[in-house]
């Protein structure tokens, strides 16, 4: 278990030295205040994202409520119709929140965003909520993304 907390840090130590804080819009943080996004690599925004590519992300935010765990979802929004977009890993508790989530607590989400190859190159907004055992958002934000071959 220590071994794994101990990854987990270094991963997240690591990721956050290389990210780039992005400018989002909050979407809809209902029990949450996000502090930071990172996406890496993204050196302008909109972030121009490769397919066959991942990126970093990492969100720093602090809670105010209690969970017992935490789910992902991220969406492609597109003419104002989000699509979902699959992550390696939807399970927060497992992407370095340490579960279970306390009131006034800051942590540190880390997952990553694939690119397919067979995603169309096109100019989208990337929606990502983090939301707790109630279905209510730890975090929601939004940034504007170019996806390129």
């Amino acid at each position: 278990m220590r071994v794994l907390a101990a990854a987990w840090l270094l991963l997240a130590l690591g990721a956050s030295a290389l990210a780039e804080p992005v400018h989002f819009k909050d979407c809809g943080s209902e029990v949450g205040v996000i502090k930071e996004v990172n996406v890496s690599p993204c050196p302008i925004q909109p972030c121009h994202l490769q397919k066959e590519q991942s990126y970093t992300v990492n969100v720093t935010f602090t809670s105010s409520t209690e969970s017992q765990g935490s789910k992902a979802k991220v969406y492609g929004i597109l003419m104002g119709v989000p699509i979902a977009f699959p992550i390696p890993e939807s399970d927060g508790c497992k992407s370095g929140v340490n579960c279970p989530i306390e009131k006034n607590k800051t942590y540190s989400y880390l997952n990553k965003l694939p690119v397919k190859s067979d995603y169309p190159s096109i100019k989208l907004v990337v929606k990502w909520e983090l939301q707790d055992d109630k279905g209510r958002c730890l975090f929601c934000w939004e940034i504007p993304v170019q996806i390129e071959s």
